[in-house]
């Protein structure tokens, strides 16, 4: 039964299969290989995987990104950053960076960051004499912010494939992490910048006073803030948190920026479902694929192999590190965490590792997959809505890809980075 899932999936994998259609297809080979089981079990786990509560949370947190975006938030949020940091050297670099990370605070995926705003930001660097390479490989590394500043679609998968989280405590733990991901590749922006003499010129630049910028800005900046202070004060859980973010998104991209208007809501519910359902379907088939991992002993016999090494937290950490990038590059997060979390979490604890610094790990090790080659579905993204090449992108994100490596490596090894937030507001899981 695991030889069959084994070969099956890194079969369908190689032929380039879509994960989702190569999970299910492996469990349904697996299943049939194994005598005695009925074929049922497979509808069952695909329904049982879909039958949570939380999970209600995805669709309406794409819905209130969808609605922000509609409601000209990209336009409000770059003029403000383009203020706020345009006129340094590097300027428009750095809006794209910023721009991003409060960006991230709404949509919670780094492919619709890329697609997004990421396209916006790229012409605009383009106009300004930063090289076309360049541009896409800093959107398509800023764009991993995405999955790690809250809300994000994947920690709430990951709180319901470990139970040893909860989605508010995750989402507070994001926070440095995401913000730390921002700086480092600020900080190479400008390395690079300074060498090539990348600057805004002054025609891009608004002069708008900065003030006023802040507060056409502050509407689409609080949704984060309303998101994480109503889960933490009680006054809803988070899957009420995102009914409420889609009912905030609505009320400001309708009557307060006034640039939302009722006959864009067909294509933007239209997209929303489109979104969600190719989620859904990863995790549905996840389940699958995890329920024969469960039956198969997999997870047992990896544990049981990797304690037998007895290594060291410091050392089990690095295994881990080197074991998740080379899976991130060949599969997406999503699925990442639903097959590798169910293995490697009772290992940490095992191991003593503080279950929300274990993920924030996890979570980073398996986004920076998304730019890793040859997969990478970030550069695929970024390459088509830039037009630019994969092979000269990938040169260009190589400065950024090892300072996004360097911060992996704090986060590995100074917790505090992952947890004093959430232990400062009284979550420790």
């Amino acid at each position: 039964m695991t030889a069959a899932l084994a070969i099956a999936f890194i079969g369908l994998m190689a032929i380039g299969a879509p994960i989702a259609f190569a999970m299910l297809a492996a469990g349904g080979v697996a299943v049939w290989m194994k005598p005695g089981m009925t074929p049922l079990v497979i509808m069952q786990n695909l329904f049982s995987g879909l039958d949570s509560f939380p999970l209600l949370a995805i669709p309406f947190f794409i819905l209130a990104a969808e609605l922000m975006s509609g409601g000209a938030l990209t336009d409000v949020l770059l003029r403000f950053a383009a203020r706020l940091v345009g006129a340094r050297r590097g300027g428009l670099g750095h809006a794209n960076i910023l721009t991003l990370t409060f960006f991230s605070g709404i949509s919670g995926s780094a492919l619709a960051d890329a697609a997004g705003p990421g396209a916006m930001l790229i012409r605009m660097m383009k106009k300004a004499g930063y090289g076309d390479a360049y541009a896409a490989a800093l959107t398509a590394s800023t764009a991993i912010v995405g999955p790690i500043i809250p809300p994000s679609i994947i920690m709430i998968i990951y709180a319901l494939t470990d139970n040893s989280v909860t989605v508010t405590g995750l989402f507070l733990a994001g926070v440095v992490p995401g913000l730390l991901i921002a700086l480092s590749l600020a900080v190479v922006n400008h390395v690079i910048s300074v060498r090539r003499g990348y600057r805004s010129p002054p025609e891009l630049l608004d002069l708008t006073p900065l003030l006023h910028l802040f507060l056409r800005a502050l509407p689409a900046l609080m949704l984060p803030a309303i998101i994480l202070g109503g889960i933490h004060f009680g006054i809803f859980t988070p899957t009420e948190a995102s009914a409420a973010a889609v009912a905030y998104a609505l009320v400001v991209g309708r009557f307060v920026y006034r640039t939302l208007h009722w006959h864009m809501l067909p294509a933007i519910l239209f997209r929303t479902a489109l979104m969600t359902a190719s989620i859904l379907f990863i995790v549905a088939t996840s389940a699958v694929f995890a329920w024969v991992l469960t039956v198969g002993q997999i997870p047992q016999q990896v544990a049981s192999w990797i304690a037998a090494l007895q290594l060291s937290p410091g050392l089990l950490l690095l295994a881990i590190n080197v074991l998740l990038l080379l899976v991130g590059i060949f599969i997406e997060p999503l699925p990442g965490v639903m097959i590798m979390v169910p293995i490697l979490a009772p290992l940490a604890e095992a191991a003593g590792l503080n279950p929300l610094h274990f993920a924030i790990v996890v979570i980073v090790n398996l986004t920076l997959g998304m730019i890793t080659p040859p997969v990478g579905g970030l550069l695929f993204v970024t390459s088509i809505v830039s037009g630019v090449k994969m092979g000269p992108m990938v040169r260009e994100a190589k400065p950024m890809l090892f300072a996004l490596l360097v911060v992996l490596g704090l986060l590995t090894y100074v917790p505090t980075l992952s947890t004093w937030l959430p232990g400062l507001l009284g979550y420790r899981h």
